[in-house]
């Protein structure tokens, strides 16, 4: 008899600990797979030491080989789901495909950046939900304060060092905090004009920052930014946004070239697509996280939509303690659906939560006990340690490092400007040159639901003056970006025809690449005279990925992982 097969779809804080307990409880008597975009487990609260160049970005993820050694790890997104022929459809990272048959499903597929129908966001603000938008918004904040150091024109000067957070919730809090300071330490190094400091906006159109939590974190938390220098206005948000700024709700325009967009998240598209009972975007389950009419189904995490039994009426938020909690109680009921164990309904109850605001300075309510200043801080580092599922010694010992070394600032520009763009479906992934974007349904933010163009990539959020130097694959043309490199016109990719992309190149693949077409012995007597500017056989091809197919805010608590929003 061949053993029950389980399959999982995605591998944020509800799939990657579903994953792991379920690895637990079956022992060698199912076959678990799990099905995500990237090798690792990316925790989220830390994100934002990644921007501020605390920690280095291999210490927030977790390998999934790694640490679960007795499941089967498939690279790829999901694109459809047959529930009645059990199978689902997924594209690989090198646009191939395959097919992941099931008798249990978990999806767990998390959420993906939410956008509002405000002119310009969609294509001048920088989402903060993955590794790569990360990466890219420290060197870009980098390079902009060292563009302004050297700026001659005092306006040049003061919209780079200028920048705007939208979302004053547990991500963008955090981001405003650990930018001020990031950018401070640089001024220290490499002062600005006379007179010039480095100035950040929160905005949000709630009453108070952090408006998901009580008062006194709240308070707490306001104190410590506007200490430090951040501009915090409440009731304001973006009215437009354009390449050279943006536009406020209260008339105000603020020259910047930094726009980072932390409003909050919407469930993954795929969720949708299942054409089941859904509510705002979530599938709706019961109490033990399976759908209804649908035995072999369940789902977790920000795709699910689970009933609240500690509020009649109301449904859990899409944080990552939830989504954790929920990956246990998932991975319980489908063992418990095989034979192995009791089922579980999903309770929780709150422990607290802590807000890292950089320094020694965080927010922190354990076991409901208001805490701030250092002992908050402790209490915050030490939860995360205690909730991360690996990497707690290279993680202590960054913080270490960074309590008694400069913090470095450079450029790495492993992350283009148009490889991050905010509408799109796979934050955790960076976009490939010629790969076209996987399509999203419904998303206000987007002109139709979708990428405008098919196959046309859209502009990017944060740019800087040189962004006429920055040549995208060939395409559609459209406005120029708001980040951008001032060396990017050297990587540019010569026009011609595109093909699939190699797996591995050197330095001088350039010089290796062969000729489209059958390549023949050239006859010495026979060779014509090449005409002046015709192309050379010897020229490189640009290569590209085969089209795949189309398809608020609540911080973390002692007790559980969490992210400011979603769980993956």
């Amino acid at each position: 008899m061949s053993r029950p097969r389980i399959v999982i779809v995605g591998a944020g804080f509800a799939g990657y600990r579903a994953a792991r307990v379920l690895s637990r409880l079956t022992r060698h008597k199912a076959d678990i797979t799990l099905l995500n975009p990237t090798d690792y487990f990316l925790y989220l609260p830390l994100l934002p030491q990644v921007a501020a160049g605390i920690l280095e970005p291999r210490r927030v993820t977790v390998s999934l080989t790694g640490t679960l050694p007795d499941v089967r790890l498939v690279l790829g997104e999901a694109d459809a789901v047959d529930l009645d022929g059990h199978t689902v459809r997924y594209t690989g990272p090198e646009a191939d495909g395959g097919t992941l048959p099931f008798d249990r499903l978990i999806l767990a597929a998390g959420s993906v950046n939410k956008l509002l129908p405000i002119p310009g966001v969609a294509e001048h603000a920088h989402g903060f939900r993955g590794l790569a938008e990360a990466l890219y918004l420290r060197d870009h904040v980098t390079r902009q304060m060292e563009l302004a150091a050297s700026a001659d024109d005092p306006a040049s000067c003061a919209e780079r060092c200028t920048f705007v957070v939208v979302g004053a919730g547990y991500t963008g809090t955090e981001v405003a905090a650990q930018g001020k300071l990031f950018t401070d330490s640089q001024v220290r190094r490499r002062p600005l004009r006379a007179g010039m400091r480095p100035r950040w906006l929160l905005l949000d159109i709630a009453e108070r920052v952090l408006p998901e939590l009580d008062e006194t974190l709240s308070r707490t938390a306001d104190r410590v930014l506007r200490q430090r220098g951040v501009e915090v206005r409440m009731g304001t948000s973006v009215k437009e946004a354009t390449h050279r700024g943006v536009l406020l709700t209260d008339g105000e325009f603020v020259d910047t070239r930094t726009l980072v967009w932390c409003v909050g998240v919407r469930p993954d598209p795929l969720a949708e697509s299942l054409e089941l009972p859904l509510e705002k975007g979530r599938l709706l389950v019961d109490p033990y996280l399976q759908v209804p009419g649908r035995p072999g189904l369940f789902a977790a995490g920000d795709a699910a939509a689970v009933p609240d039994l500690e509020k009649p009426g109301a449904y859990t938020p899409m944080t990552a303690q939830h989504a954790w909690r929920q990956g246990k109680a998932v991975a319980h009921n489908v063992a418990a659906s095989l034979g192995l164990g009791e089922r579980r309904a999903y309770r929780h109850r709150d422990l607290g939560f802590v807000v890292d605001l950089g320094g020694v300075k965080a927010a922190a309510n354990p076991l409901g006990i208001p805490l701030s200043g250092v002992a908050a801080g402790a209490v915050t580092r030490g939860y995360h340690l205690a909730a991360m599922p690996g990497n707690r010694v290279r993680v202590a010992a960054d913080w270490l490092l960074d309590a008694v070394l400069p913090r470095q600032a450079v450029q790495l520009g492993l992350v283009r400007s148009w490889s991050v763009p905010l509408d799109t479906a796979s934050p955790e992934l960076a976009r490939v040159p010629g790969g076209p974007e996987k399509a999203r349904a419904g998303n206000p933010g987007s002109a139709g639901g979708s990428p405008a163009g098919e196959g046309a990539e859209p502009a990017d959020a944060i740019r800087d003056a040189d962004a006429g130097k920055h040549a995208e694959p060939p395409g559609p043309l459209k406005e120029p970006d708001l980040i951008q490199d001032a060396d990017a016109a050297k990587h540019a990719e010569p026009p011609g025809p595109l093909k699939e992309p190699d797996l591995i190149q050197d330095a001088d693949a350039a010089k290796h690449a062969e000729p489209p077409g059958p390549v023949k012995e050239p006859d010495p007597a026979q060779a014509p005279e090449r005409a002046p500017g015709a192309a050379s056989s010897d020229a490189p091809a640009v290569h590209k990925h085969r089209p795949r197919d189309p398809s608020t805010l609540a911080p973390p608590e002692p007790g559980s992982p969490a992210s400011s929003e979603g769980d993956s």
